[in-house]
């Protein structure tokens, strides 16, 4: 778990360096041949120039000569930044190339164990009215990156011990975020029972859970995860994303905006939004 803090004042002397949160877009490039030949002429067709810039990653069914492919790439203008877990992932690491996830898949497979002690509020009944959200905007490979420049000792947090792959929890946060924190959990759901305030980020490889008003950015599934969820007492976030699918405020149906509201995602739809009636 990692709780991160952006204000710096009072402090002497700036930080070396700073990790932001950013979603970013990247386009994906899939590749049934390892013909350069054949790669190329589709380029050409397809591209009408070569000063795009556009940041790609490779997804290849058969195995390449990496070097040789992100060369011609870069001369096309694109600018491979990694490739999809797969056939190619020596060779990206030989290049020093990041290496994503597949489809639906965790960098990592974690299995939650189960707490001795603490437990939190039962969610509401299952009676609900879903609603798709058509205006989600959708990019399964996006990246999200917990914000850090100081970091803050939390005395009310329910620390988890990252023990093994398979003993990994969730963690209990009672703190309220406020702007400008940034709450980064590894390994089982996020669950907060105070708010989340505008500008704050809560940010987990499971399910999310804020039992308070939910503002801010917030991100389930971040490394894939197409059954997580989000639930949220009060929901009216900035940005909604789960497994790198994501929704900004203005996009959000407004039916769902302060209400008690689960949010997945469903292959071929997208975000899901559903308003929980109260038990």
């Amino acid at each position: 778990m990692t709780v991160s803090d952006n204000d710096t004042q009072g402090s002497s002397a700036a930080p070396a360096l700073a990790f932001y949160g950013k979603m970013l877009t990247f386009s994906r490039l899939q590749f049934s041949t390892d013909d350069l030949s054949a790669i190329d002429a589709q380029l050409a067709a397809t591209l009408s120039n070569k000063s795009s810039n556009i940041p790609i990653l490779i997804d290849s069914e058969v195995e390449q000569d990496l070097s040789a492919l992100v060369e011609l790439l870069w001369s096309w203008g694109l600018q491979p930044i990694g490739v999809v877990t797969g056939t190619l992932d020596a060779q990206a690491r030989e290049q020093r190339l990041a290496i994503f996830p597949a489809d639906g898949k965790r960098i990592e497979r974690i299995l939650p164990s189960k707490k001795a002690a603490t437990q939190v509020e039962k969610a509401p009944d299952d009676k609900r009215t879903d609603s798709a959200s058509s205006n989600s905007a959708s990019n399964n490979d996006a990246a999200a990156i917990s914000e850090s420049n100081t970091e803050t000792t939390i005395a009310n947090a329910t620390a988890e011990t990252l023990m093994s792959a398979q003993h990994i929890t969730s963690l209990i946060y009672d703190q309220m975020l406020r702007s400008g924190q940034s709450l980064n959990h590894v390994g089982g759901d996020l669950i907060l029972t105070n708010s989340v305030n505008s500008g704050a980020e809560a940010i987990t490889d499971n399910s999310l859970h804020v039992y308070g008003r939910a503002q801010g950015r917030l991100v389930a599934g971040a490394t894939g995860d197409k059954d997580a969820r989000i639930f949220c007492q009060v929901f009216n976030p900035s940005l909604v994303s789960v497994a790198g699918t994501y929704c900004l405020r203005d996009n959000l149906p407004e039916h769902v905006i302060d209400k008690s509201v689960q949010v997945r995602f469903v292959e071929g739809e997208g975000l899901v939004f559903t308003v929980m009636d109260d038990a």
